[in-house]
C-alpha cells in the first residue's frame, strides 16, 4: 500500500527538477496529517475519560506535529536554489530540521525517563476501559503506518531527517505498547510495572536521540564519507590508463545532493597543456554523469624518463618504505636551484602516527644525504587526505 502510494505521488509530482523536495514535503505533509488525528483522538478520550496517561501520549503526539513542521520547513528551505549568499544551495538545512527533531525525541525521551521515575516511586494502578484499549491499538497501528512512510521515503531520497522521523515514529509505538503490556500484566498478576518499562523504553528513547543528534552535528562539521564512496571515486580515476596517478583527493559536502571533490592529477610532463587540459575535462565531466560529484583537477606534471630524476624517485621510496610502508609519497621532484640540489616531495602520513615530522624527516635527511648526496629536503606532510 505504501508503495504503491508513493509510485503514485512520484508519477503525478515527483518527476519535476526537484523530486527530492517534492518528497521531502509529501512526507511531512502524511506526518502532519497523521499525527492531528492522533492528537485529536487522544486528547478527547483523554478528556472524557479523564486519563492522565492517554492525555500525557497526545501531548507526546502534539510534539510529534511540530516535528512535521520542521520537516516540512527543513525541506522547502533545503530545495531553494543557490543565491549569492549561499552560492552551494542550501541542502545543508536539512541537518538543522533534523538536529531540532532529534532534540524533541531526546526531549521527550528524558521527560518521559522523569514520568517512569515519579511511577516506580509511587505506583499507581492502569485502569482502561475497552474504548481506551481501541485508541490504543489504532495509534499504535498508524504510528507503525507513520514510520514505514519516512523509512521508505527515506531510502528513495537518501533522506537522514526522515529516517530520525522514521525513529522517532518507531519510538512512539514503544512507548504505547509499553503502556499496553503493564496493564495486561497488571491486570493477570497485579503487578505494577508501568514504570519499570516504561524507564527502560525512555533510556531507548533517549539513546537514539542522542545517536540521530551526534549524527547531524557531524554532517553539519564535515564528516568523512563513507569508504564506499571513496572507492567509486578511485574506481573512476584508476579507469583512466592516460594518466601516472593520483593523490590529494578531497571530498567537500553541502547537502546529500551536493558534493563537490579535488583532486591532484599525475601526468607526463611532456604533454601539451592542450591535452592536459583535454584529458581533465574528461575526468571531470565522467564525475559529474557517473557519481553527481563536482570535481575539481589539479595537474601534476610528471618526468618519466630523466634518469637522474627516476634514481632520486627511487631512492625516496626505497628510503620511506625502510621507515614505514604506510608512508607514501608523491610529486617527487629534483632541481637545482642557485647552484644547489633541492629535493621537493609530499608525503601521506596516517593521523596519530607514532613518529613526529620532525623525526622522519631528520631519518630521510641523513639516507638522502647518504644515497643521493648532500642536498636540501623540502617535504610537505599531508595527514588529511582521503587516499
Amino acid at each position: 500500500m505504501i508503495k504503491g502510494m508513493i509510485r503514485l505521488f512520484e508519477k503525478k509530482y515527483g518527476r519535476g527538477k526537484d523530486p527530492r523536495t517534492s518528497f521531502g514535503i509529501f512526507a511531512g505533509i502524511m506526518g502532519l496529517i497523521s499525527n492531528l488525528i492522533l492528537v485529536i483522538g487522544k486528547f478527547s478520550i483523554g478528556f472524557f475519560s479523564g486519563s492522565v496517561s492517554i492525555m500525557a501520549d497526545a501531548v507526546n503526539n502534539l510534539s510529534d506535529m511540530i516535528s512535521s513542521v520542521l520537516t516540512l520547513v527543513g525541506f522547502y528551505i533545503a530545495g531553494k536554489p543557490a543565491d549569492r549568499e549561499h552560492p552551494y544551495g542550501h541542502e545543508r538545512f536539512e541537518y538543522i530540521s533534523g538536529m531540532f527533531v532529534s532534540l524533541m525525541i531526546t526531549f521527550v525521551g528524558f521527560q518521559f525517563l522523569l514520568t517512569s521515575v515519579d511511577r516506580i516511586r509511587v505506583p499507581q494502578s492502569i485502569g482502561f476501559s475497552w474504548v481506551t484499549l481501541v485508541v490504543l491499538l489504532l495509534s499504535v497501528f498508524l504510528k507503525i503506518w507513520q514510520g514505514a512512510v519516512y523509512r521508505d521515503i527515506a531510502k528513495k531520497i537518501n533522506s537522514d531527517t526522515l529516517i530520525a522521523a522514521s525513529k522517532d515514529s518507531l519510538n512512539d509505538v514503544f512507548t504505547t505498547i509499553a503502556v499496553l503490556i503493564s496493564t495486561a500484566i497488571e491486570g493477570a498478576t497485579g503487578l505494577r510495572l508501568d514504570g519499570y518499562i516504561g524507564g527502560a523504553i525512555a533510556i531507548y528513547i533517549i539513546f537514539s536521540g542522542v545517536q540521530l543528534l551526534w549524527g547531524f552535528i557531524n554532517e553539519l562539521m564535515g564528516i568523512r564519507p563513507e569508504q564506499s564512496e571513496i572507492d567509486r571515486m578511485k574506481e573512476f580515476l584508476s579507469s583512466f590508463e592516460e594518466i601516472v596517478g593520483y593523490h590529494d583527493l578531497l571530498i567537500h559536502q553541502y547537502g546529500p545532493n551536493k558534493i563537490f571533490a579535488s583532486v591532484h592529477i599525475e601526468v607526463d610532463d611532456r604533454w601539451d597543456l592542450n591535452r592536459a587540459h583535454q584529458v581533465i575535462d574528461q575526468i571531470e565531466a565522467v564525475f559529474k554523469e557517473k557519481l553527481g560529484v563536482e570535481l575539481v583537477c589539479h595537474v601534476d606534471p610528471v618526468n618519466l624518463y630523466d634518469e637522474q630524476q627516476q634514481f632520486v624517485h627511487q631512492q625516496v621510496k626505497k628510503i620511506i618504505a625502510a621507515i614505514d610502508p604506510v608512508l607514501k609519497a608523491h610529486d617527487i621532484r629534483f632541481i637545482t636551484h642557485n647552484e644547489k640540489d633541492v629535493l621537493y616531495f609530499d608525503l601521506v602520513v596516517p593521523n596519530k602516527y607514532n613518529r613526529t615530522d620532525e623525526n622522519i624527516m631528520e631519518i630521510i635527511q641523513k639516507n638522502m644525504n647518504e644515497s643521493v648526496g648532500s642536498c636540501e629536503i623540502n617535504i610537505t606532510f599531508d595527514h588529511n587526505y582521503l587516499l
